[in-house]
């Protein structure tokens, strides 16, 4: 596992960055080896993983999952860097003290676990003493380099580092950077404090943009290529919309991206025609149920019942945490159309629901006789759930009882029963990719705020931005949010090659968490006002909050997706 690394401690920063590579994977070979030595553990003798005995390992894989997501976070900061490296001497000091962070938070983790996973601790420490590491660390763990390089954040006002968008990306985050200045954020904080629907001030002029079709192919409406896709555009809005408000703007393309490509996956030509031009043109706002009281992220324990009738089916149970189920006309729900159980995710069909768009917290909706069987009057009742933050897309618990689906709004018809699950995931992992460019616009936006703030505020005859400390949190800032932003564009790059699940759910599992570190130091360098309701951090500390539950909670994506896929594949 020892590492070849001969990287020279008199390097410049762009030859210690050519490096960081090399480095990179020398932590992977010990977090491989960890890996490895679980699957040994929980590997049965028809040579499958036992789930049960995976779960005693729990802690180990999940600092094992974030080991992984923190290296291609890395990576990912360094191949931007690497290309900007002869314009940009700024940008490449900033990744190498991004690298140097993330090599001391991989070495914790692997360290704290060394005994139960097998590694050795003497031979894994021993990496200190390369001269790269040597040369990484003594340059870009320094107090006084760091805040010099701060320094420059500081006297450039770099609310962001050099883009590495081509023009036409960069247009479109232009065009989107205004609307979100310009409309959204003269409505944010009032939507956040009273707890409002979002307002068609918002939702229209949204729509005109295009905001709805972003991750809908240019035949029915949409704004993608119908040759290929184009994820990277459709992060560049997300992450723009999110910078003004996570609530109110942030997760509108969230909804429009998870049912459009359950309909691309599994949906007719039929209902591909239907629905996705209406989606796309923001005539049909979706939102998604799959969430249940008992199951949470659970997926495969889904129980809402749906039952065969003449022309169609009858919905009977409940959901939660549907968001934007209230003004939504189309969800987009899961349900159990095999009563066996014991068939798990194989029982599952996806429904298309029409209904009325309804305002407020509460809505109740009943189907008139002429729906369905002659004797049927279904039900559907929404409720939206008190929140902390999130707030103007609202989340809601939905109520069943016999609420009739038409045959033709089962996804796929008669070819799409119990298949609803993998039309689901079709759609979950562009939904984990644009979580995470939902994180970086909040990122960005209490940066934002914390820079502008650092050099305002005076204390103790100095600006806050003055003091060593404050200057550091704000370099570590920039370059986590970069590291995110990049990562995310990487990880477009390969689902629009039809790869990059597994990476979806790594930038998912870094940019949430890092989300919720970020806006707790702007919180933190506004003192008493970033705790106030009147302070816009506040509230991005509690739209944060929300990133690492919603689109696979943290744990279950660390467990159950990236470390069960690492294990198996190790």
């Amino acid at each position: 596992m020892k590492s070849s690394n001969q990287i020279s401690l008199t390097q410049e920063p762009p030859d210690q960055l050519a490096g960081v590579g090399e480095l990179l994977s020398s932590l992977e070979s010990y977090m491989n080896f960890g890996l490895r030595r679980i699957k040994s553990a929980c590997t049965d003798s028809d040579g499958k993983l036992n789930g049960d005995s995976l779960d005693g390992w729990q802690q180990s894989s999940y600092d094992l999952a974030f080991c992984a997501a923190e290296i291609a976070a890395a990576r990912a900061m360094n191949i931007y860097a690497l290309g900007l490296q002869a314009l940009n001497a700024t940008t490449v000091q900033i990744a190498l003290s991004f690298s140097a962070d993330v090599f001391q938070s991989v070495m914790q983790r692997l360290n704290s676990r060394s005994a139960e996973l097998g590694i050795n601790r003497a031979e894994l420490l021993d990496i200190f003493h390369q001269p790269a590491v040597s040369s990484l660390l003594g340059a870009y763990q320094d107090s006084n380099t760091l805040a010099a390089l701060a320094e420059e954040i500081i006297a450039q006002d770099l609310l962001r580092l050099p883009t590495s968008l081509d023009a036409e990306k960069e247009l479109v985050r232009e065009t989107f950077y205004r609307f979100a200045n310009d409309v959204v954020l003269p409505l944010a904080e009032e939507i956040h404090r009273e707890d409002r629907d979002i307002p068609d001030a918002i939702l229209q002029p949204a729509a005109e943009l295009g905001c709805f079709g972003t991750c809908i192919p240019a035949r029915f409406g949409g704004l993608q290529p119908d040759d290929k896709p184009d994820s990277i555009a459709m992060i560049v809005v997300t992450e723009e919309l999110s910078r003004a408000s996570l609530g109110a703007a942030g997760s509108l393309i969230t909804r429009p991206e998870i049912a459009a490509k359950a309909l691309l996956s599994g949906g007719t030509e039929a209902q591909q025609k239907k629905w996705l031009p209406r989606i796309a043109a923001g005539e049909m706002l979706c939102a998604i149920s799959i969430t249940e009281p008992g199951t949470g992220s659970d997926v495969a324990a889904v129980a809402l019942k749906a039952t065969p009738v003449e022309g169609g089916w009858l919905l009977n149970g409940s959901k939660t945490w549907c968001t934007f189920a209230g003004k939504s006309e189309l969800l987009v729900v899961l349900a159990r159309t095999n009563a066996d159980k014991s068939l798990g995710h194989n029982g599952l069909s996806l429904f298309m629901l029409e209904k009325p768009a309804y305002s407020g917290h509460e809505f109740v909706h009943e189907q008139d006789n002429s729906t369905g069987p002659a004797t049927n009057r279904g039900k559907l009742t929404g409720k939206a759930i008190a929140t902390i933050g999130y707030r103007g897309m609202h989340s809601f618990d939905l109520f069943f009882e016999d609420y009739f689906i038409p045959a033709e709004n089962l996804l796929g018809e008669e070819a799409g029963v119990d298949k609803g699950f993998y039309y689901t995931m079709a759609g979950f992992a562009g939904g984990r990719i644009q979580t995470a460019a939902r994180a970086t616009g909040v990122m960005q936006a209490a940066f934002e705020k914390s820079l502008i703030y650092a050099k305002e505020r005076q204390a103790f005859g100095k600006a806050v931005g003055d003091y060593q400390l404050t200057r550091i949190k704000l370099l570590r800032m920039l370059a986590t949010l970069t590291a995110a932003r990049q990562f995310s564009y990487a990880v477009a790059e390969l689902m629009d090659e039809g790869e990059g699940q597994m990476e979806a759910s790594l930038v998912k599992l870094f940019s949430c968490r890092a989300a919720e570190w970020i806006t707790r130091e702007a919180v933190q360098i506004h003192g008493g006002m970033g705790y106030a309701e009147e302070s816009a951090v506040s509230r991005f500390f509690v739209d944060a909050r929300v990133l690492s539950i919603f689109e696979g909670a943290e744990e279950i994506l660390a467990l159950k997706v990236i470390a069960r896929d690492l294990i198996a594949n190790s």
